[in-house]
C-alpha cells in the first residue's frame, strides 16, 4: 500500500551524528519507516550530548532533512527531537496532604498533590543549583508510588482518607539547552512538533509496559553520554546519565595510534568486522596496520572504567542494588566486552546485560531492504513513536502581565502556568489562619485556624479554576488566596469547663464551677488562651475559695471530711465541710441565705430556659413526629433517646458510688442513662461481672431511676 498522508519525522541528534527517520504507525504494534538516513558531525560540533556550534549542527539537520525529502518525495516541515540525558535534571520527592476529616478523594485533590510534588523538586533543583542563573522546566513527572493513609495504592479516586501522600519524580530540562536544539532546527527549516527525552524515547521501545514491573535498567550508550532509566512495579522509577560514552573510546585511540578523531573513529567501528588487519594513515602520513585483538586489549580498560560507573549509577538510582537485568542500546554499547564488564560490576549473571536491536525492533518495518535493525537505532523509533504517545511543544502563555514558557504535554493547566512563572502553590489555595497550640492537663491540643478564600483565576477574561485547561497566548489573571483568621479560643469555650465539681457543705450538697489556672495562674472564663499556654483544670477548690464562692466566713474552726483544715486545705469531689458545734449557729444565716440565692437563680434560669424552648416547640414536635419511629409497646428507650418531648425535662440528682450525679436532658430516666453522666467504663472489664444496684436491690440498665435513689456501679 501507498504512503499515508502523515508521515512523522524524527531526529536523533547524537554527539557525532544525526539520524532522520520518516515513518508512520498504522496499529499498536506496527511502524513502518519510509525513510531513513545518518550523517556524521564534520567537527565536533556536539560534545556530551549538548550543541556547541549551533550553525554547524544546523547544516547536518538541512542536510539529512534534503535526504529524507528526496526519498520520501515529501516535503518535510516538522520534526520531533530529543533532549540527551546529560543535560536531564531528575528529583524524586515524598508529598502529603492531610485533611482535617476524612474525605473522599477526587482527582483535582490527586492533582493538586502531584503539583504539590513538582514544586517541592522544583525548589529542591532550585536550592542545589544557588548562585546559577539557569532556567529550569519540567519537561515530564511520574508518580512512583501513592498512599493511602500511609499504605501504598496504586489510585487514589474514590478512596476515603485522612491523609494521601506520593513519590513523584519529576524531570527538569534547562532553557538554553532547549533553546539550542529549538535554534538549529528552526535554522534548517523545521519546527518543532515533539520534545521528549532520549531516555524515554528509548525505553519506549527497548522496554514495553509488559515488562515494566520488573526492576530492569535500560542503558542507551551514546557518543558522548551513558542514559540510564529504571523500571519497577509498572514504573519508570529513575532517569541517570554518566559523561562517558563511546567518544571516549575514540579518543583513546587518537593517542594510541596517532590519528585524527575520524580515524580513530573508524578504527573503533572496524573492529566489528570481520578484517584480521586494520589499515589506517596516522597524522604523519605514515601507513600502519592493527589487529582487531590488539584494539580491544587497549580499548579494555576504557570499557572497564566506563561499565563501573554505569553500574555505580545503576544501583545508586536502585536504591545501593543491582537490577535484574540491563538492556543495552546505542552504537557505543557494540564494543567488544561491554556487556559482560558490566555484568560483572553489577554481580549478575551475563547472560541477563543484552544488547537490544533486533528484539524489539520486531514490530517495525522498514520499506528500505538494506538497513538492518540495529541498537543504534532503538532511540530514533522511540523519538517517532513518542509523537503518537504525547504530541507536544513549547507553547507561550501571559500570566499577570507576564510571558511564560512552557512545555506543553497537551494537559497544560492554569496550575502548570501559575508554578513555571513562579507564583507560590499555596496562594492559589485557601490558606488556614495560625493555628493555636496548648496543653490541657498536659495533653497537647490544637485548634486549625478559619480557612481563607481560594485564589481569583480569570482565562482570557472568563471564571476559571486552577485545573481549567489553557491554549497558546492564554491571558491568565490570578489574584492570590486569602489567609483565614487565626485560631482563638475562649476559657470558656473549652468543653472541660462545663463541667461541675460537687461539694457537700453543713450536709448540703453545693455544686461549683471548676477553676481553669493558666501558667499558674487562675484566670477568667473569658480569658483568650494564647500560644503555648499551659492550662490546668482544677479537680479542687482551696476551702478559703469555698468560702469566698458561697460569701462565707473563715471561723478557724472549720473541718473538712471531719479533720481541722486551713485556707489552703484542697476540698476535693464529694469532700464534706462543717463548722464545730459552737459555731455553726453563726454561719447558719449566711449559709440559708446562699442556699435560697442559689435556688431563687436555678428557678430563673429553667422559667428562661422554658420560655426559650416554647418558642421552637412547634417546629421540634414536627420534626420528631416526621423523624422518630414507633415505639413498640413495652420497649425501653435506649440510651440518648426518649418518649416522652425533650421540651418537659426535668433534672434528677442521684448517688452513684457515694457521689453526687445530675441526669439532664429528659422527663424520665432509666439506670442506662446514668453512663452520660457518670464516668464508667464498660466496653473494657475490669473484673467478671458489673453490679448495678438501685437503693441495694439489684437493677438492669432498663430499670427507671428517680431523685435520691442510691446507686451502686461496679465490677466485681
Amino acid at each position: 500500500m501507498g504512503n499515508p498522508e502523515q508521515l512523522v519525522f524524527g531526529l536523533d541528534i547524537g554527539t557525532r551524528s544525526i539520524v532522520g527517520t520518516v515513518g508512520y504507525k498504522q496499529s499498536m504494534n506496527d511502524f513502518t519507516v519510509v525513510a531513513q538516513d545518518v550523517k556524521m558531525h564534520d567537527t565536533r560540533a556536539m560534545m556530551d550530548g549538548q550543541i556547541h556550534d549551533i550553525n554547524k549542527v544546523a547544516e547536518t539537520i538541512a542536510q539529512v532533512k534534503h535526504s529524507l525529502e528526496k526519498q520520501t518525495g515529501r516535503k518535510l516541515e516538522e520534526v520531533c527531537i530529543a533532549a540527551a540525558g546529560r543535560v536531564l535534571k531528575t528529583v524524586t520527592v515524598h508529598v502529603e496532604t492531610e485533611f482535617t476529616q476524612e474525605v473522599t478523594v477526587d482527582t483535582e485533590m490527586i492533582r493538586a498533590l502531584e503539583l504539590l510534588g513538582v514544586e517541592k523538586a522544583y525548589q529542591q533543583i532550585k536550592e542545589e543549583s544557588q548562585g546559577d542563573d539557569t532556567n529550569y522546566y519540567c519537561v515530564a513527572y511520574t508518580v512512583i508510588k501513592y498512599y493511602l493513609n500511609d499504605f501504598s495504592i496504586s489510585n487514589l479516586e474514590d478512596h476515603k482518607a485522612k491523609r494521601i501522600a506520593a513519590d513523584v519524580l519529576t524531570t527538569f530540562l534547562p532553557d538554553e539547552v532547549i533553546g539550542g536544539l529549538y535554534t538549529a532546527v528552526e535554522k534548517a527549516g523545521l519546527k518543532v512538533a515533539n520534545l521528549t527525552l532520549e531516555p524515554i524515547a528509548a525505553i519506549q521501545v527497548a522496554i514495553p509496559e509488559k515488562f515494566r514491573l520488573l526492576n530492569i535498567a535500560l542503558v542507551d550508550v551514546g557518543a558522548g553520554t551513558s542514559d540510564i532509566s529504571i523500571t519497577k512495579e509498572g514504573s519508570i522509577i529513575a532517569y541517570g546519565m554518566i559523561p562517558m560514552a563511546g567518544d571516549a573510546l575514540t579518543e583513546q585511540l587518537v593517542g594510541a595510534h596517532l590519528v585524527d578523531f575520524a580515524t580513530a573513529e573508524q578504527i573503533k567501528m572496524d573492529i566489528n568486522t570481520e578484517e584480521e588487519v586494520i589499515t589506517y594513515t596516522d597524522i604523519m602520513g605514515l601507513s600502519q596496520t592493527t589487529t582487531p585483538e590488539e584494539v580491544r586489549a587497549e580499548l579494555q580498560p576504557i570499557v572497564d572504567s566506563m561499565t563501573r560507573q554505569v553500574a555505580e549509577k545503576i544501583k545508586e538510582l536502585n536504591g545501593g542494588k543491582p537490577v535484574s537485568a540491563v538492556f543495552v542500546v546505542g552504537g557505543g554499547g557494540k564494543i567488544a566486552g561491554y556487556t559482560e564488564s558490566l555484568a560483572g560490576y553489577l554481580g549478575i549473571q551475563k547472560e541477563r546485560v543484552a544488547l537490544r536491536g533486533e528484539e524489539v525492533l520486531g514490530f517495525v518495518r522498514f520499506q528500505q531492504q538494506e538497513i538492518k535493525k540495529d541498537p543504534m537505532l532503538v532511540t530514533p523509533i522511540g523519538i517517532c513513536l513518542n509523537y503518537y504517545e504525547d504530541k507536544n511543544n513549547f507553547i507561550f502563555v501571559n500570566v499577570n502581565g507576564e510571558s511564560v514558557k512552557l512545555y506543553d504535554n497537551n494537559r497544560l493547566t492554569v496550575i502548570d502556568a501559575a508554578m513555571q512563572n513562579g507564583f507560590p502553590n499555596e496562594c492559589l489555595f485557601p490558606r488556614r489562619g495560625k493555628e493555636l497550640n496548648f496543653t490541657l492537663d498536659g495533653v497537647k491540643r490544637m485548634i486549625r485556624g478559619e480557612a481563607g478564600e481560594a485564589a481569583e483565576i480569570w482565562v482570557n477574561g472568563r471564571p476559571a479554576a486552577v485545573n481549567s485547561p489553557i491554549e497558546p497566548n492564554a491571558k491568565i489573571e490570578i489574584k492570590e488566596s486569602t489567609v483565614g483568621k487565626a485560631a482563638a479560643l475562649e476559657v470558656r469555650q473549652l468543653p472541660e469547663y462545663r463541667s461541675n465539681i460537687t461539694f457537700t457543705v453543713n450536709k448540703k450538697q453545693v455544686v461549683c464551677p471548676k477553676f481553669i489556672e493558666v501558667n499558674g495562674t487562675l484566670v477568667s472564663e473569658y480569658y483568650s488562651i494564647q500560644e503555648g499556654d499551659e492550662l490546668k483544670l482544677l479537680s479542687y477548690y482551696t476551702l478559703e475559695k469555698l468560702l469566698e464562692f458561697m460569701d462565707l466566713p473563715y471561723t478557724g474552726h472549720v473541718y473538712v471530711n471531719n479533720r481541722p483544715a486551713g485556707k489552703e486545705e484542697k476540698v476535693y469531689e464529694n469532700f464534706s465541710v462543717e463548722w464545730s458545734l459552737e459555731e455553726k449557729a453563726g454561719v447558719a444565716a449566711a449559709a440559708q441565705e446562699y442556699y435560697q440565692e442559689t435556688a431563687a437563680e436555678h428557678e430563673e434560669e429553667k422559667q428562661a430556659s422554658s420560655m426559650d424552648q416554647q418558642e421552637t416547640r412547634k417546629t421540634e414536635t414536627q420534626v420528631l413526629e416526621k423523624t422518630e419511629p414507633a415505639q413498640p409497646a413495652g420497649t425501653v428507650p435506649v440510651q440518648g433517646t426518649s418518649s416522652a418531648s425533650p421540651l418537659q425535662s426535668t433534672d434528677v440528682t442521684v448517688i452513684v458510688n457515694g457521689r453526687a450525679v445530675t441526669l439532664k436532658g429528659k422527663s424520665s430516666y432509666w439506670f442506662v442513662d446514668i453512663l452520660d453522666f457518670y464516668p464508667f467504663d464498660v466496653s473494657t472489664a475490669h473484673g467478671q461481672t458489673v453490679v448495678t444496684q438501685i437503693n441495694g436491690e439489684k437493677a438492669d440498665f432498663s430499670h427507671p431511676v428517680k431523685a435520691g435513689d442510691v446507686i451502686d456501679l461496679y465490677w466485681k
